[in-house]
């Protein structure tokens, strides 16, 4: 911490409490930062004439559009995007289904990508969201690929915590599902983050043959019936692979 900027530190805190509110007046920043409200009122004027963040006419702060195009730009700049969005097209129109593209971020998973399918019903992810890695097919497909110094370590440090009916909060069975995705190269998972859903997902591989994210298709589980799902996870690894194979993987 001694060779980190406390000032900038804080001043991210504060812009990583509109990640859960939309809106926050300055006293309840300060509330929910822990800050001082006369530090936190000095970091605010200074996000707000930076353009990171926005005040409204009732006092109301939120998230700039400073932060939009930077968001944006790392969207446009991520290789892997890139390479990986004709792919998911053709997929999402193969299978009709959404198409989820996810990367690993320190110890959560973050969807980078997202195309929805035309169904009337359909799961409501969007691009930016954060899930832990050991719910989720996609999120998982990726742990379960990770080296097993880095995938143990995690197991050992994270809390399992349900968020939806399906939810794996065992470990050991976490580890034995974790090892079937590895020898079978796919992930499966039903009501993990939102009951009532499905999703099929494989990992992807850079050219050193790291994991460096995961696909999925994913809906509601009425229409992942067992004689469909062969279908479904041929289609993924393909995808997957063919991504791979652009980044230089030849495994």
């Amino acid at each position: 911490m001694q060779n980190k900027n406390k000032t900038v530190m804080k001043s991210m805190n504060i812009l990583n409490l509109f990640r859960l509110h939309h809106k926050l007046t300055l006293n309840e920043i300060v509330q929910l930062s822990g800050i001082p409200k006369t530090s936190v009122h000095r970091m605010v004027g200074s996000l707000e004439d930076m353009g990171f963040i926005t005040k409204d006419r009732e006092g109301y702060y939120s998230l700039g559009l400073l932060l939009l195009e930077f968001g944006q730009l790392v969207a446009e700049r991520l290789d892997l995007r890139k390479i990986a969005l004709p792919i998911m097209e053709s997929l999402r129109d193969n299978v009709d289904e959404a198409v989820n593209l996810i990367i690993k971020d320190n110890k959560e998973a973050l969807y980078v990508e997202k195309l929805d399918t035309r169904h009337p019903v359909r799961l409501f992810t969007k691009v930016g969201r954060r899930s832990p890695l050991y719910a989720g097919a996609c999120s998982r497909a990726i742990l379960a690929f990770l080296p097993d110094e880095e995938r143990d370590e995690y197991l050992n440090e994270i809390e399992l915590k349900p968020y939806g009916q399906g939810t794996i909060i065992d470990k050991q069975k976490l580890k034995i599902i974790l090892e079937q995705s590895r020898q079978n190269g796919y992930a499966i998972s039903y009501s993990e983050l939102e009951n009532n859903t499905c999703s099929v997902a494989a990992p992807i591989f850079d050219f050193t043959g790291h994991v460096v994210g995961g696909l999925s298709v994913a809906g509601p589980d009425v229409r992942f019936n067992k004689e469909r799902l062969p279908e479904l996870i041929k289609k993924v690894k393909q995808a997957t692979a063919e991504i791979s194979k652009k980044l230089g993987w030849s495994g």
